[in-house]
């Protein structure tokens, strides 16, 4: 299940960057996360969480969660219409990174040598990847796309603080998610009146399959959790880079960059690094 939905995410991923700049970015995290919500809400129903399981206390902490995660979801669309897609997950995994400097800021826990390690890896990896932009290798719009994948990665360290913090006070998983999908949805509808168009079949296509494989994968993970323990199903995570140097090259013809190839250990070995022992992040995401 863990290995089937890091494709399900490189699938969706490739949906995206079919799409290209056909439809504004607005309407694809409409049509992403809307569509999402079928198999989310299918999948809380079998739960028996559904629909009393969406209660909550915390209001405030799901719109932080959720005003951080929606712009994670902008950014990190718009990084994956630039990038080539194995530079735009490979720059997701700063996310880990950044969250053990924001766990030290925010949350008070103590920054060991472990997690200096992992920040220092992580950024030094990221150092290496923007090389070619500072010597003026790179086009200006992949300047754009790093910035987008790096301002994504630390939107989304930021929504994980907030989802540690819900998910210690006993809220639900699949409730997190819900409402994130929910959020993610009405933030894409908010952007209708600034251009949206009518999609052809073959769009649509792949706007719809965009939803169903992100939501499916949502699914997939979650319930992988309930075959094993986080830390035996960590390293499948990293699976998620094979898939998208794999599909990259053949629907796309990409072939990655010396500067990834020389980035991709620094920044993996940091996320690896960073990781929280119990793997606990990675049940919320």
């Amino acid at each position: 299940m863990r290995i089937a939905s890091t494709l399900a995410f490189a699938l969706m991923a490739v949906c995206i960057k079919a799409i290209g700049t056909k439809v504004p970015l607005g309407e694809i995290v409409f049509f992403r996360s809307a569509v999402a919500l079928i198999p989310l809400v299918a999948f809380l129903w079998w739960q028996g969480a559904w629909p009393d399981g969406l209660n909550t206390n915390r209001p405030l902490g799901y719109f932080w969660r959720c005003l951080a995660g929606v712009g994670a979801m902008f950014t990190a669309f718009a990084t994956i219409r630039i990038l080539p897609l194995a530079e735009a997950n490979m720059l997701s995994y700063l996310a880990p990174v950044i969250l053990a400097l924001l766990a030290w800021w925010v949350l008070g826990e103590k920054l060991t040598q472990r997690r200096i390690a992992a920040v220092t890896l992580g950024l030094s990896g990221a150092a290496v990847f923007c090389v070619p932009a500072f010597v003026g290798v790179f086009p200006s719009s992949t300047i754009f796309g790093i910035a987008f994948g790096i301002a994504s990665a630390i939107l989304t360290a930021i929504a994980l603080i907030f989802v540690r913090r819900l998910t210690n006070a006993g809220e639900r998983a699949g409730t997190v998610a819900f409402w994130f999908a929910v959020s993610c949805t009405v933030a894409g509808l908010i952007t209708w009146p600034f251009g949206w168009v009518w999609p052809d079949f073959d769009i649509l296509v792949l706007l719809i399959g965009a939803g169903l494989l992100g939501g499916v994968a949502q699914i997939l993970m979650t319930m992988s959790f309930g075959h094993a323990d986080a830390a035996a199903l960590a390293p499948f995570e990293y699976l998620s880079i094979f898939w998208a140097v794999i599909l990259g090259f053949l629907v796309f013809a990409e072939i990655p960059t010396w500067s990834f190839v020389f980035a991709v250990p620094l920044i993996l070995t940091g996320a690896i690094v960073a990781r929280p022992k119990r793997g606990s992040l990675s049940k919320t995401r």
